[in-house]
């Protein structure tokens, strides 16, 4: 296939992210409806945790497969783990680096004795809400994975292996939809200091979904162009190890409501949505 059809192709499957956006923009979410919205999109972010770390895992399993059946060493194996363990270290602990970076920057350090230094004035990202920059977190994360499906379908293109790339597309596609409720999850609960919703600009939510739903366009382009392994076990584990981070930032958010009914339904629902939408890519035998 073409790089033109294939870059299509690519498209396709990353635009479907916006659809998941306007959620972002809800005038008035109950407060439970809030929680479980947030709780929805932990279970999505769980499930692409779990998606994404068996597909970084897969070529080291087959190497230590070949190893037993006596077909090769344990160096494939071993560069491979090696991607692995620096893909999901960098993926989550760069995170912890940020955050701490970013307390530093909007106010005095956690040991200083108060009042010791003043706060700095908070500019760029470090002046947005605590739910935009969670928001944008979860992009960058789901950003990460979906390069690496772009990955996917390039070198399935390449391969003129159209009904493959198209059975990924319609998978990805179908993922990608769930992705992007996921991204604005942390919008709808945010307020001013009257208590007043804050809606998201649609400049702001079509950003976020190019963060997202960009990468898939990008990973479609070089995975026509050429194929790595290495490359997309890099990019799965860092994906794997930022969604993980910020799974544990929102389920600190859905503990706080005290509607651990409501953070185990909405658990469930994202979940199973995952598995749902990931049925179509088991179809296309991938």
């Amino acid at each position: 296939m073409g790089l033109g059809k294939t870059l299509l192709l690519g498209f396709i499957a990353g635009v479907t992210i916006l659809l998941g956006l306007p959620i972002g923009r809800l005038k008035r979410p109950a407060p439970s409806m809030r929680v479980l919205l947030n709780a929805i999109a932990v279970g999505i972010l769980v499930f692409l945790v779990w998606d994404v770390l068996s597909a970084a895992w897969s070529p080291i399993d087959t190497a230590l497969s070949d190893f037993h059946a006596g077909n090769g060493g344990l160096a494939s194996a071993t560069g491979y783990g090696a991607l692995f363990i620096g893909g999901l270290a960098a993926g989550l602990l760069s995170l912890v680096a940020y955050e701490r970076w970013m307390a530093r920057v909007t106010g005095a350090p956690d040991d200083a004795p108060a009042g010791a230094r003043p706060a700095l004035p908070p500019r760029g990202i470090a002046a947005w809400s605590a739910g935009r920059q969670l928001a944008l977190l979860i992009a960058v994360g789901i950003g990460l994975h979906n390069f690496a499906e772009g990955l996917a379908i390039g070198q399935a293109a390449a391969s003129d292996e159209i009904a493959l790339a198209t059975l990924l597309v319609i998978g990805f596609a179908l993922h990608n939809a769930t992705e992007g409720f996921g991204i604005v999850a942390p919008l709808t609960g945010e307020t001013d200091s009257n208590g007043e919703r804050v809606l998201p600009s649609w400049g702001f939510l079509l950003a976020l979904g190019a963060i997202g739903g960009g990468p898939t366009f990008i990973g479609t382009a070089v995975g026509h162009a050429f194929t790595s392994e290495a490359l997309s076990v890099v990019f799965l584990t860092l994906a794997a190890g930022s969604i993980l981070y910020v799974v544990v930032q929102l389920i600190g958010l859905g503990a706080r409501s005290k509607r651990m009914d409501l953070l185990a339904y909405g658990i469930l629902i994202g979940i199973l949505a995952g598995f749902a939408t990931d049925a179509v890519v088991i179809a296309a035998g991938v």
